[in-house]
């Protein structure tokens, strides 16, 4: 089996209008996984909560995201190409009406959990589409446009939620982006073409009970710990439910003809390395920017604008590399990307270890523009690295791996981080004092600076183009004798 696509594909489809509806319905999706961060002080005082229970405003979106996209292999399998695109976005449209008029936290979290049903599906699905209509030797350009959105949206997502908090209700950026939905939506039922193949899958439910409560018992864990402490029974009960349950979940997948995630795409190597490098910048992305504002606006004073903009050098910075980096893979391969990026983004989140009530906007907006700038090198060159690994039939599921195991990451990560913060907070008995605060985001960037450690030393397994033709065709020898 190789991983050439046929020729017909460049010629049959007309690419422009199939991307433009693609990339308007994954910016807006991924938008939204942002798009609350800087507004979550003024979300936390409207419905006067904590920021442990403000932060699953962000996690319970990534987490309906990331349990949503194993399906996303089966729906694509089932359903036609321009069906699904119009139902994903339907059903975001359906969830942001409901965070428009949500009259308390709890349906505002509904409203969460449908808009993330149908992004859940938005970007497993692009990917895939986007791997079937560009030739091989055009995919890492291609997979740089979706890293201009996987990278922009969620960074410019602050920007935007800043400027609105500190001018208009919160609830306006849902208004905002409901009508570009609706849009998309027109747009997409006149010019949405079926570009993938339909092989009626059976899906398995035991199989998605069990990710659903194995992702989501770890998630409830580690976001109560914040609030209750590590030794609190909810906390411990749904740490050990979340273990069994996913346990449970990847073996049964194992035994499954037609697994709801196909594990067997981690004996490529390559793929498994930089799925875990992919999971590691997400976190440090989706953390960072629920853990700044929070710090910028309720420890040292900062605006909703200003906690905003310092977002913003940097969201322009990585959206404006990752098509430059997505040319550069094709001509270099994903190594030395991965390697300078992963190094500039260790010395940058160090950078963000030692914050104290004096430290300056200019600061932290250099900063992190040059975090972001080390981030777009990694983003979509390792992704794209790992899943020109695999043979045809297995993109769909890496695909749906990939953006799973990134989401549930970020969504896990970022209550790990928060969780990190309030508990170090605590334990300087100071909860009260700004600074004692500010300690507990310190002990979180270190956290971070710790995980982008393990992410620059796995960056050097990552094989060079001539090896990692070498290695797809011994992994692709060996799948074949398994399957026979």
């Amino acid at each position: 089996m190789t991983n050439e696509w046929p020729e017909e594909n460049s010629k049959t489809f007309h690419r422009f209008p199939i991307v433009a509806v693609l990339l308007a319905g994954g910016f807006v999706a991924i938008l939204n996984q942002t798009l609350l961060a800087t507004a979550t002080p003024h979300i936390m005082a409207d419905f006067n909560i904590s920021e442990n229970t403000a932060q699953w405003l962000t996690t319970i979106f990534m987490l309906v995201n990331g349990v949503m996209i194993p399906v996303t292999a089966f729906l694509i399998e089932t359903f036609t190409t321009r069906r699904l695109v119009l139902v994903a976005l339907s059903v975001f449209a359906v969830g942001t009406a409901i965070c428009i008029f949500a009259p308390t936290f709890f349906i505002l979290m509904v409203g969460r959990v449908v808009q993330a049903s149908g992004a859940g599906i938005m970007m497993p699905l692009m990917m895939t589409v986007f791997l079937t209509i560009f030739p091989i030797e055009k995919r890492g350009a291609a997979m740089g446009t979706v890293g201009l959105v996987i990278s922009f949206a969620p960074a410019i997502g602050p920007t935007l939620s800043g400027w609105i908090v500190e001018n208009y209700p919160w609830r306006t950026m849902f208004m905002i982006i409901l009508p570009i939905i609706i849009i998309d939506i027109i747009f997409a039922y006149l010019a949405m073409k079926n570009v993938t193949k339909q092989t009626f899958p059976k899906v398995d439910i035991l199989s998605i009970i069990l990710s659903t409560l194995g992702f989501g018992g770890l998630l409830y864990g580690f976001s109560t710990a914040g609030n209750n402490g590590w030794d609190n029974a909810q906390v411990i009960i749904g740490l050990i439910v979340g273990m069994i349950c996913l346990t449970s979940f990847i073996l049964r997948q194992f035994k499954l003809a037609q697994p709801i995630l196909e594990f067997r795409v981690f004996q490529y190597k390559t793929f498994t390395i930089t799925t875990v490098i992919g999971m590691i910048v997400f976190m440090g992305l989706i953390g960072s920017e629920t853990i700044l504002p929070i710090y910028m606006q309720n420890m040292v004073g900062f605006s909703a604008v200003e906690s905003g903009f310092m977002i913003m050098p940097g969201a322009l910075l990585m959206g404006a590399m990752s098509p430059i980096t997505g040319r550069i893979f094709d001509k270099i391969g994903a190594r030395w990307l991965a390697i300078t990026g992963l190094s500039i983004m260790t010395i940058t989140t160090f950078f963000l270890t030692n914050l104290s009530a004096e430290t300056s906007l200019t600061y932290l907006t250099i900063v992190f523009g040059i975090r972001m700038f080390g981030m777009s090198m990694v983003m979509m060159p390792v992704t794209t690295a790992g899943l020109n690994q695999l043979p045809l039939k297995l993109i769909p599921h890496g695909t749906a791996m990939n953006n799973t195991m990134r989401q549930v990451a970020a969504s896990i990560g970022t209550a790990i981080l928060v969780t990190v913060m309030t508990s170090a907070t605590l334990q300087t008995g100071t909860a009260g004092d700004p600074s004692g605060r500010i300690h507990g985001v310190n002990v979180a960037f270190w956290v971070a600076t710790g995980l982008s450690v393990i992410g620059l030393l796995l960056s050097f397994f990552i094989k060079s183009p001539a090896k990692e033709k070498e290695e797809k065709n011994v992994s692709s020898t060996n799948l074949k004798r398994a399957e026979s």
